[in-house]
């Protein structure tokens, strides 16, 4: 019997760490949907922001959320209040193997909640806000939504479900991440004074995709990670614990999540007759959101419809959290997490496959546990912004907003290429004339041609002889006209085009001829073809010989 007991219980551990791991990998995805979605000046505070609430966050849940929740769940469960006890049960437990294990398991979860707030506050909040936050949320907020349900807490007594954090998690950091956005105000120039919306896309739809995927994957540890304990010992022999219902968790997780994105992708559609990869990404997420709260009981038919009605909400909740509200979520935290996690909680009656009991009971349960988290998550997240607006620590100033948080506040740049930091230095006694001192033999060919007409130019320049070339992708405007972008459901000018940037240095080859080679190559006969300039080269070294003038060239 101990043998089979000591295997069932190592098996539960090794389940368990593997879970653990694969939640504190979403941390990357958090990292990459957020700067994917904020502008090239603040991606590195994002991601320093991400770095943030997994250390405070790991910090605090340590040294005080895990025994919160003890205690919360003691105290609210109807047992005695030992808060020595409750620390003694995190920092010198009987059992330090399980103990800690499952002390890690919690506070992967704390620090997504946390992660979740800090999506709907990106570019313009001071770095020690999330500190000051990520404390509150791991600490206070989701220790006491934690003991409440899965700490044998007052909600837990009256039957509330919740699996795995369609409340606790996802409501909880969606309602923060809202009012922490309405409090701290949106970033300079999103809104005009007569109501309307200015557009403002992040940077990187690669990375915003990239970082959904990451999290798509890392949910699998979320919800099928939730069925903790994968075997137990009964009259002798080892029998499935909360494996015998992981396959429904599987199932449903992802059919939620699939059929999210439909949802989403749909109604996008619907709104805009385009179908928004922001919007389809998003609604993945938020169909796995609406799942999360019931993947152990929901049947395939009650999974499809989260999915479904947790994807249809995103874009209609995110205009109106926008355009009614006027509160910039950048990454559209509240809908994705907030509504999606309200109604998949609240569905927990309607869509399980078997229920016994009366479900309009069971409704009422659940709107209360619904009703409890939302104000503890919204009165905690409203005191603490308050407060740090009033001693000026939520917010950055209007320079550095403009400037970006990447360079003010952290001092880096993420792509430090694309600036322009280098100046020219002119020697004492030196003269520089306005268009500089023409060289007789060497010129500068530059043009500016449409991407896909690259090869044509190349082999053009080939069949003349020309010298070698140096190509670099850049945008600019002249006379082809703008077109419309989209950026999770609204337009906005794109008036910059991609281009390409050819430039031959001549000095042997005719400058007319290589002027001719570019333009066969690059001619369609529309707007927005480019041009061609012919700048003079006052000099030209080539380095590994030391020849000057034509000769280097």
């Amino acid at each position: 019997m101990s043998d089979l007991a000591t295997i069932a219980t190592g098996v539960n551990l090794v389940w368990l760490l593997l879970v653990t791991f694969l939640v504190f990998f979403m941390k990357a995805g958090f990292a990459m949907l957020e700067a994917g979605q904020v502008r090239a000046k603040n991606v590195a505070n994002q991601l320093t922001q991400t770095i943030i609430t997994m250390v405070v966050g790991f910090i605090v849940f340590f040294g005080v959320g895990a025994a919160v929740a003890t205690v919360v769940g003691e105290v609210t469960g109807g047992g005695a209040l030992d808060v020595g006890a409750a620390f003694m049960s995190v920092y010198a437990p009987a059992d330090q193997t399980g103990a800690w294990t499952s002390w890690l398991f919690g506070g992967v979860f704390a620090i997504a909640a946390a992660n979740i707030v800090s999506g709907a506050l990106a570019g313009r909040t001071r770095p020690r806000m999330y500190v000051v936050y990520t404390a509150v949320i791991a600490g206070v907020i989701y220790p006491i939504a934690d003991g409440l349900v899965w700490s044998g807490g007052w909600l837990a007594t009256m039957g509330f479900h919740d699996f795995a954090g369609g409340a606790v998690v996802h409501t909880l950091g969606g309602v923060g991440g809202l009012v922490g956005a309405y409090l701290i105000g949106p970033r300079r120039g999103r809104f005009d004074a007569d109501g309307s919306t200015n557009v403002m896309p992040g940077h990187s739809i690669t990375l915003a995709v990239l970082g959904t995927l990451i999290l798509c994957f890392g949910w699998y540890g979320f919800n099928v990670g939730t069925a903790a304990s994968v075997l137990a010992v009964e009259n002798g022999q080892l029998v499935l614990d909360s494996f015998s219902y992981v396959g429904r968790v599987a199932l449903d997780t992802t059919l939620g999540m699939v059929f999210g994105g439909v949802g989403a992708g749909a109604v996008a559609w619907y709104k805009t007759r385009k179908l928004d990869t922001l919007f389809l990404a998003n609604g993945l997420l938020a169909g796995l959101v609406c799942v999360t709260p019931v993947a152990d009981v929901a049947s395939w038919p009650g999974a499809v419809a989260l999915g479904l009605i947790g994807g249809a909400q995103l874009p209609v909740v995110f205009d109106f959290v926008e355009h009614r509200l006027r509160v910039d979520d950048v990454c559209a935290v509240f809908p994705v997490h907030g509504t999606a996690g309200m109604i998949g909680t609240l569905a927990f009656p309607f869509v399980a496959a078997s229920f016994t009991g009366s479900r309009l009971a069971a409704f009422g349960v659940q709107v209360l546990g619904v009703a409890v988290v939302v104000a503890l998550s919204a009165g905690v997240t409203a005191v603490v912004f308050l407060a740090a607006r009033g001693v000026n620590w939520a917010r950055v100033d209007a320079d550095s907003e403009n400037t970006g948080l990447d360079v003010t506040m952290h001092g880096v740049e993420t792509y430090p290429e694309f600036g322009e930091h280098e100046g020219v230095s002119v020697p004492d006694g030196g003269v520089v004339t306005d268009g500089g001192r023409p060289a007789s033999d060497i010129e500068l060919v530059m043009a500016y041609i449409r991407p896909d007409k690259l090869s044509d130019v190349k082999t053009e320049l080939a069949e003349i002889g020309a010298p070698s070339l140096t190509v670099t992708d850049v945008s600019g405007r002249g006379s082809q006209p703008a077109t419309k972008g989209q950026w999770r459901g609204e337009e906005y000018v794109v008036d910059l085009h991609q281009k390409v940037k050819v430039e031959c240095v001549v000095a042997d080859t005719p400058t007319d001829d290589v002027v001719d080679a570019i333009c066969r190559g690059a001619k369609t006969g529309n707007k927005g073809d480019g041009k061609v300039f012919v700048l003079p080269v006052s000099a030209a070294t080539q380095i590994r010989t030391g020849k000057t003038g034509p000769d280097a060239v």
